[in-house]
């Protein structure tokens, strides 16, 4: 998988460097906050995964026999890695801020079958992503948006790494419906919630950001998860370069 320093957008022919932007918009935490938090979402999400399960297995069913170079933006501690068991020499290329998630990454590649030859991790965020235009045939992203600096940014960037007609699949939690006790709590517990989650924001619609973005077509679906609490509603969907 081409690997090469990142352009800001389609438009944009002065590159980035991608971890001078890392640096820029996700400054180096303590080692062991990074390894606290890593740990924290290899092992508390389970149940979510579980229950979200059947959404992803539909989602991800789209690129079965399509995508044979797929990049993961925000890929943690590798929870999608699984739905790649079946795609015969699927290459995976994992971004994340986090250098801690690499290990719980790899473990989860390597329970997949996916051989490490065709398992990349590399530390970067979504704003600046170290691929070349058009250099991949989907790009997958489950609760990112919720946590990078510039969404607008972060979607310009996954539109230049997709080929022509390749997919983008986002699962992302969204701010509830103006006027409802959710949204009511969820603006209470946004400043809590960046602090605490590594800065994910509880009321973001990125349903939005992800509809202009500039896709050749865009499907959204939305649903309510019960291990999800306040962190609802959820979006699931595709979009096409």
């Amino acid at each position: 998988m081409p690997i090469l320093p990142s352009f800001a957008s389609d438009d944009n022919s002065t590159p980035n460097d991608p971890m001078a932007v890392l640096n820029r918009v996700h400054p180096p935490r303590p080692d062991w906050y990074e390894e606290l938090y890593a740990s924290a979402m290899d092992k508390a999400m389970k149940s979510y995964e579980a229950e979200i399960a059947g959404y992803k297995s539909q989602l991800f069913d789209n690129l079965r026999g399509k995508a044979n170079k797929i990049l993961e933006v925000g890929i943690g501690s590798g929870p999608n890695l699984k739905y790649y068991s079946d795609y015969p020499g699927v290459n995976v290329f994992g971004v994340d801020p986090n250098r801690k998630m690499e290990k719980y990454a790899r473990a989860a590649a390597e329970a997949a079958g996916i051989p490490p030859s065709n398992f990349k991790f590399t530390q970067a965020v979504a704003e600046a992503l170290p691929l070349n235009d058009a250099s991949v045939d989907a790009v997958v992203g489950t609760l990112v948006l919720c946590s990078v600096k510039d969404v607008d940014q972060t979607l310009q960037e996954v539109r230049r790494v997709l080929k022509p007609g390749g997919v983008y699949i986002f699962v992302e939690h969204v701010a509830a419906e103006d006027g409802t006790i959710l949204r009511f709590i969820q603006r209470i517990l946004d400043p809590l919630q960046q602090t605490l989650a590594d800065g994910c924001h509880l009321t973001r619609n990125t349903a939005t950001n992800i509809a202009r973005a500039g896709f050749a077509s865009f499907d959204v679906n939305q649903a309510v998860l019960s291990t999800a609490s306040f962190v609802n509603p959820h979006v699931y969907g595709i979009a096409y370069r």
